[in-house]
C-alpha cells in the first residue's frame, strides 16, 4: 500500500500583536490582550469586566506552507472580539463568536512552498460584551490543518456507542470523506485497547457506517475514564488518502423521571461545579495545563461533573474531562434575543444559533465526558411564547444533530416570574430597546436583596406558569435556585427530570439530600465551583452596613468560588464535601480575626468568609468565630489541651458545629465523634515568630514543550510551614532558565497590581506564580525575594517531551 500525506495539525507560532495605544508585542498563543490593556476605575465594562479595558488588536504571523495540493484551513478555537482574517492581504473570513470554534478555508489565498503572511484583526473595544470578564484577542489556540485532496473534514468521523452490556458493546463509526473521490474507496476502522486490536470494520464507500463489535468492553465513566484508541484509514486503489485517530470512550446515557440519569445503565448522581472560562491569574487565556489542573483539583475535591458557564468549553478542558474523568454539561449561550449587556451579540442570535450549535456539537460529539447539552442560561424570554418556541427549535436541532445526548435549559424561576409580571431586568421583545436595568450584575440585585425569600417566590404559581412551557421543550429541566420546587414539581409533573443547574453554596447539603432521595432529580451544580474574574464583588463580603451587589474598582473577582483564584479550596467547599460523604476529617475554619467586631455586608452567594487557619498573629484575646464541618454526629473543639466544648454536627446540624473562643497562640484541635466513638481529628496551629518566604512548586518537573505550566506557591511561613495570615509582604519573582513568568497574583478580591507584574503583595500570607515552558530542557530557577524576609529559591527540571503537532487531530 502506497503511503500518502495524512491531515496534519499545526499550531501556529511566532505571533506579534499590535494595538492602537501600545507598541508591537511578541506573544505566544494563547494570548489574552485584555490583561495587557489593564484596569481603570472608569473602564466602560465596569464591574462586569472586572474594570478591565477593551481594545482593537492586530495579530500577525508568518507560516511556511508546504508544497502540494489539498485543503488548508485555519482553525480558531476561540477569539474574543469580532475578527477579520487575511492571508497575504486577501480577506478569507471572519470569526464572530467568542467561544465557538471556527474554521476558515484559506486554500485559495495560501502560496504553496513559501512564507505566507497571516493577519487577524480583532475588534473588542466596546464593553461590556459579557456579564463577566471575557478577555480579548486570540485567547485560545490557532491551528492550521493541511489536508490531502481527499480527506476527513470537520465532524466527518462520528463515534456512537449504540449498545453496551458487560459482555459486549456495539459501536457505530459514521464516516464521510470530502474532496474528489475517484476509484474504489474503502474506509477501515480499528479499535485498540492498550495497543491490542479489539475490533475492526470496513465500509466500501466514501461515506457510510462502520459497525464495531467489542467483546468484554471497558466502559468510560468518571470513576474509570478508560479510553480506546480509534484509528480510521481511507484508501483508494492501494493508496492511503487520509487517516484519523482519537481516543474514544464507550459510554451510553439515558435519563427519565423514574430511574434518573443512567450512565452505562447505572444511576449516576451529579455532584457538579459551575465554572467560567477564565483561568484566574492567566486571564481568559486557555492554557492546556491550567485546564487540566482545574479538572484535577475539582475531581480530587469530590466533584464529578462540571457545567460550562455560560458558553462552550474549550477543547483542552474537554480533553481533561475525558482523560481524568469528569461529566460535562456543555452550554450554548447566556443570552438569546434579549439583551443582557450593552454590547453582547443578542442581536445576532437568531441568525447564528444554528451554526454555533453545530460547532458545539462537532467539537463535543466524540467526547465521552459530554453527557448533556444546555441550550441557554437564565433566558428571560423563556417566559414568553416567542422564547418557548425558540427553545423548542433549539432542542429539536440538537436532537437531529446528536440524538445520543439529552438537552437541558437553565431557568431562574424567580427571573421568569418577574418577566411574567412585566418586571424583567432585561428587554425581552428582541427589537432592540435598551435593557430595563443596565449592566450584568444588576440582574441579581433583587435576588441578593430578598435572600432566602427567593425560594418563597420560586414556589409561587406564577413562577410555575412562567417556566412550565419552556421546561416542556427540553429533556431535563434546569432549575437555577429553585430547589424549593423539587418535591412539589415531581408530583405535579411526574415525567419531568430535574437538574439543579445552579445552587447557592449554603443550599448544597439540602440539595444533595433531594438528589439522593428523588430519582427525578439527577444532580446539583453549585455556583460556583471555581473563582472567576468579572461580576466584581457580587459574592464578596465587604466592610460596612450597606453596599451594592457590584463592587467598585479595584474589585476584580466575583467571590463565590469553592476554589479561589489561585486554586486553593475555600471553606465553603467543606460543607459540600461533608454532604457528599468525602470529608474524611473534620475541617476547622475561622473567620478572619482582623474583621472581629466590624460590620460586614454579606452575600447570598457566599456562606462564610472563614479560612482554615489559626495563625492570626497579634490577635490575643479576640473572640474567634470557629466553624467545624463534619459528617460525624458531634465535634469537640480543644485549644491547647483544654476543651472549648462539644457541639452537634452531621446532617441534622447542616454538617456544621459553631464555637466561640478567645484567640491564643498554639494548637486548635477538632475531634469528630460518631455514636460516641472518635472517628477523626484535625488541627490548626499558629505560626512561630520568625517568618520566611517559602517557594513551593506543585511539581518539580516541567515538560519542555513550550506549553506546559508550573504553578509555584509563594508563602510566608514559619519553619514548620505554617502560613501567617496577618503579616503581609511584597514579593518580587525572578525566573531564570527555560521558562518565563506569565502570571503572578493572589486571591485578593481587590488587588492593586497587574497579574502580569513581577511583584505582588501577599494576601493571607500567600501568592501564586505561574511559569510557562520556553520549549528548551534544563533547570528552571524561581527566586522570590522581599526586603523584610530576604530570598528563597526552588528549582524545577524542564524535561524533553515529544511534540504532538504532527498527530492527526480528533476531528481534523
Amino acid at each position: 500500500m502506497r503511503p500518502a500525506l495524512a491531515t496534519t495539525d499545526i499550531t501556529l507560532s511566532g505571533w506579534v500583536v499590535r494595538s492602537e495605544d501600545a507598541a508591537e508585542v511578541k506573544v505566544r498563543l494563547p494570548d489574552d490582550a485584555m490583561l495587557r490593556a489593564g484596569r481603570h476605575p472608569e473602564a466602560p465594562g465596569g464591574a462586569e469586566s472586572g474594570w478591565f479595558l477593551g481594545g482593537d488588536y492586530e495579530y500577525c504571523t508568518s507560516w511556511d506552507a508546504p508544497a502540494g495540493q489539498g485543503q488548508i484551513a485555519l482553525v480558531f478555537e476561540g477569539v474574543q472580539g469580532d475578527a477579520e482574517v487575511r492571508v497575504n492581504g486577501q480577506y478569507v473570513g471572519s470569526v464572530r463568536s467568542g467561544y465557538t470554534e471556527s474554521e476558515v478555508d484559506v486554500s485559495d489565498a495560501v502560496l504553496r512552498g513559501v512564507a505566507n503572511d497571516i493577519r487577524v484583526h480583532v475588534r473588542h473595544v466596546e464593553q461590556p460584551s459579557e456579564r463577566w470578564y471575557p478577555g480579548s484577542g486570540l485567547y485560545r489556540r490557532v491551528r492550521v490543518l493541511v489536508r490531502p485532496p481527499v480527506h476527513f473534514g470537520r465532524d466527518s468521523v462520528r463515534v456512537r456507542t449504540t449498545h453496551l452490556e458487560s459482555s459486549r458493546a456495539s459501536v457505530s463509526v459514521d464516516v464521510r470523506l470530502s474532496g474528489p473521490v475517484a476509484g474504489e474507496t474503502t474506509v477501515d476502522a480499528q479499535l485498540y485497547a492498550d495497543g491490542v486490536l479489539v475490533a475492526s470494520g470496513r465500509v466500501a464507500a466514501a461515506s457510510g457506517t462502520i459497525a464495531l463489535d467489542v467483546v468484554n468492553p471497558r466502559p468510560w465513566t468518571a470513576d474509570d475514564p478508560f479510553r480506546y484508541d480509534l484509528r480510521v484509514t481511507a484508501t483508494s486503489d492501494e493508496e492511503v488518502l487520509d487517516t484519523w485517530r482519537a481516543p474514544v470512550g464507550l459510554r451510553t446515557v439515558t435519563v427519565d423521571a423514574q430511574q434518573g440519569l443512567r450512565v452505562n445503565g447505572r444511576r449516576v448522581l451529579l455532584a457538579g461545579a459551575c465554572i467560567h472560562h477564565d483561568n484566574g491569574l492567566l486571564g481568559a487565556a486557555t492554557h492546556r495545563a491550567a485546564e487540566f489542573r482545574r479538572v484535577r483539583l475539582l475531581k480530587e475535591a469530590g466533584f464529578n461533573a462540571i457545567r460550562s458557564a455560560h458558553n462552550p468549553l474549550s477543547r483542552d478542558m474537554l480533553d481533561a474531562c475525558d482523560e481524568l474523568g469528569m461529566y460535562v454539561v456543555d452550554e450554548l449561550a447566556d443570552y438569546w434575543f434579549a439583551r443582557k449587556t450593552q454590547f453582547d451579540h443578542s442581536d445576532r442570535f437568531r441568525d447564528t444559533w444554528r451554526s454555533d450549535a453545530d460547532a458545539l456539537i462537532a467539537k463535543d460529539r466524540n467526547y465521552a465526558s459530554v453527557i448533556m447539552y444546555a441550550s441557554g442560561n437564565e433566558i428571560p424570554e423563556t417566559a414568553t411564547a416567542a422564547g418557548v418556541e425558540l427553545s423548542r427549535e433549539i432542542t429539536e436541532h440538537f436532537h437531529d444533530a446528536d440524538p445520543t445526548r439529552p438537552v437541558t435549559l437553565a431557568i431562574n424561576l424567580f427571573l421568569n416570574a418577574m418577566v411574567a409580571m412585566n418586571a424583567s431586568p432585561y428587554a425581552v421583545d428582541g427589537d432592540g430597546p435598551e435593557p430595563a436595568m443596565a449592566g450584568s450584575t444588576e440582574a441579581n440585585v433583587m435576588i441578593n436583596h430578598i435572600g432566602r425569600m427567593m425560594s418563597v417566590v420560586s414556589r409561587l404559581p406564577r413562577a410555575d406558569r412562567a417556566s412550565r412551557d419552556a421546561f416542556a421543550t427540553v429533556d431535563v429541566a434546569g432549575y437555577n435556585y429553585g430547589l424549593a420546587r423539587y418535591k412539589g414539581d415531581v408530583r405535579r409533573y411526574p415525567h419531568r427530570v430535574i437538574l439543579g443547574s445552579e445552587t447557592l453554596p449554603g443550599d448544597v447539603a439540602k440539595a444533595w439530600r433531594l438528589v439522593q432521595d428523588i430519582p427525578a432529580v439527577i444532580g446539583d451544580f453549585v455556583w460556583a465551583g471555581w473563582e472567576y474574574l468579572g461580576e466584581a464583588g457580587v459574592a464578596v463580603w465587604v466592610p460596612g452596613k450597606k453596599a451594592g451587589l457590584a463592587k467598585p474598582y479595584p474589585y476584580v473577582i466575583a467571590g463565590p468560588g469553592m476554589f479561589d483564584l489561585t486554586g486553593r479550596p475555600d471553606a465553603s467547599l467543606r460543607l459540600a464535601q461533608a454532604a457528599w460523604g468525602v470529608l474524611d476529617e473534620p475541617a476547622i475554619t475561622v473567620r478572619p480575626l482582623d474583621r472581629v467586631g466590624r460590620p460586614y455586608v454579606r452575600s447570598a452567594w457566599r456562606i462564610t468568609d472563614a479560612v482554615e487557619s489559626w495563625a492570626w498573629r497579634g490577635s490575643e484575646g479576640k473572640r474567634a468565630e470557629v466553624s467545624v464541618y463534619s459528617a460525624a454526629d458531634e465535634v469537640e473543639l480543644v485549644l491547647n489541651g483544654r476543651s472549648v466544648g462539644r457541639r452537634g454536627a452531621g446532617e441534622k446540624n447542616h454538617y456544621r458545629a459553631d464555637f466561640h473562643v478567645r484567640w491564643r497562640p498554639g494548637v486548635l484541635l477538632a475531634i469528630a465523634y460518631r455514636a460516641g466513638e472518635e472517628v477523626g481529628r484535625s488541627e490548626l496551629r499558629s505560626a512561630a515568630d520568625e517568618l520566611n518566604i517559602n517557594v513551593r512548586p506543585e511539581s518539580d518537573v516541567l515538560s519542555a514543550d513550550g506549553d506546559d505550566l508550573a504553578f509555584v506557591h509563594l508563602e510566608l511561613t514559619d519553619n514548620d510551614g505554617v502560613v501567617e495570615m496577618l503579616n503581609e509582604d511584597t514579593i518580587e519573582v525572578e525566573v531564570t532558565g527555560p521558562a518565563e513568568l506569565i502570571g503572578l497574583g493572589t486571591a485578593n478580591p481587590a488587588p492593586e497590581t497587574s497579574f502580569l507584574s513581577s511583584s505582588t503583595s501577599t494576601y493571607r500570607g500567600r501568592a501564586l506564580a505561574i511559569l510557562r515552558s520556553t520549549g528548551d530542557a534544563g533547570i528552571v530557577r524561581v527566586l522570590a525575594r522581599s526586603r523584610r524576609r530576604g530570598e528563597a529559591i526552588a528549582d524545577i527540571l524542564a524535561v524533553p517531551t515529544e511534540s504532538a503537532h504532527a498527530v492527526t487531530p480528533r476531528d481534523a
